[in-house]
């Protein structure tokens, strides 16, 4: 049974689309719906804390996001070829992309994403009171995000995200303090959830239960949790169930389909497969003819795309002898290879690391900053190789069946 009382907000001088009162049984939740880049937000979240004096203090934070906010100097630990050894760097810059929409934001508002998550913890500490980190790891809500998405919208994703970063449009704080109210929420949510149902469901309604959950385990009667206004009414919905929430499900990374598992050894097998063919119903010279195709189809692009990166010279050599090779294995591909070499022979530096936030909200600073001209000889050898593949594959298959 759940109580809600939207009255003690206002009695209280909360803005009551911001504040919820829930009584759960014998404990009571006090729900703060924030904007991460709010000036507003941070002020209402320190008063709140302050004034009520909880228990414990619930934020809408991972352990490694709040270490992000709190340690100046965590880019030092980076390591950027482990990352790409461990092929991880599409979810960095994913990552970087957001915090770097986020952060232009925060800049043209004068405060930084985040800074109401910080306060929160801030304010606790000087209370004597006990912080609970409740959200989800960002790296397994970002690869469920990935994996659950349909290829051709991961597509429309990151050209969305990418036009973000980029975009001048400016943003004041009486336009954030809009979006907060919960009418104008529920538009966007259900929005969202009709354009892109399996990312709704994997950024919001799973964290909504996962939140409630780690709220449900907080120790003490009185809890206080600050949470992006965004999983305000999820949250509600779900203190509501009376059910604990099973976490494991929900903090897995989903495997692989094993049809990619197929397609990534099928599409090789077929290339190789359709050359010797070639070659024992054509002639050898026919096959060697097919087998250079294959190189120059594969090697050139992804060659070009590590020239337009500005990628080291031996990066670009790297590109046109990996491509034909890696393109016939799922194993590694030569954007992983080219990324690599790049972070090897022109390692960015601490500076670069720590200005990567406002550096990927400028065009032209890619080229400059030496972390996302790793990124863009990840992204652009690769598109190149895809696309030689797809060319190469076409030229000999037609010459197969000519």
């Amino acid at each position: 049974m759940i109580i809600s009382s939207s009255e003690t907000a206002q009695e209280r001088d909360y803005p009551p689309s911001q504040v919820r009162f829930l009584t759960v049984g014998d404990r009571e939740f006090i729900l703060v719906g924030t904007a991460h880049v709010s000036r507003e937000s941070a002020e209402l979240v320190r008063r709140v804390i302050e004034q009520e004096r909880p228990d414990c203090v619930c934020v809408e934070l991972d352990a490694q996001r709040y270490q992000a906010l709190t340690q100046k100097q965590r880019w030092e630990s980076l390591d950027i070829k482990q990352v790409i050894r461990d092929k991880q760097l599409s979810t960095l810059m994913v990552n970087l992309l957001l915090s770097a929409y986020q952060k232009k934001l925060g800049l043209k508002l004068g405060v930084m994403p985040g800074t109401e998550l910080l306060e929160a913890t801030k304010a606790a500490d000087a209370c004597g009171i006990p912080i609970a980190l409740c959200d989800r790891d960002v790296r397994v809500t970002l690869r469920r995000a990935w994996r659950s998405t349909p290829i051709w919208k991961k597509t429309l994703l990151l050209s969305a995200l990418i036009t973000s970063v980029f975009d001048d449009k400016q943003v004041t704080e009486e336009e954030i303090g809009n979006m907060l109210e919960g009418d104008v929420l529920s538009e966007l949510m259900k929005e969202l959830g009709d354009a892109m149902p399996t990312l709704k469901r994997v950024l919001i309604d799973e964290r909504d239960l996962y939140l409630t959950q780690k709220m449900r385990d907080a120790e003490g009667k009185r809890i206080v949790a600050v949470v992006g206004a965004g999983h305000l009414e999820g949250i509600v919905a779900a203190l509501g169930d009376d059910e604990s929430v099973d976490l494991e499900p929900i903090n897995e990374i989903p495997p692989v389909s094993p049809v990619w598992k197929w397609v990534g050894w099928g599409v090789p097998a077929a290339i190789i497969g359709a050359i010797a063919y070639i070659g024992i119903s054509k002639g050898p010279e026919a096959a060697g003819e097919n087998a250079i195709y294959w190189i120059l189809a594969n090697g050139i692009p992804c060659a070009i795309g590590a020239t337009l990166a500005l990628a080291h010279p031996l990066t670009v050599v790297v590109a046109f002898i990996a491509a034909p090779i890696t393109s016939l294995t799922p194993v590694i591909g030569a954007a992983y290879v080219t990324a690599f070499v790049q972070a090897w022979l022109r390692p960015p530096v601490v500076k670069e690391f720590q200005t990567v936030g406002e550096d990927a909200g400028v065009l032209g600073r890619w080229w400059q900053n030496k972390l996302l001209r790793v990124f863009l000889a990840f992204l652009l050898p690769g598109l190149g190789s895809m696309l030689g593949s797809v060319v190469g594959g076409i030229e000999i298959f037609r010459n197969l069946f000519a």
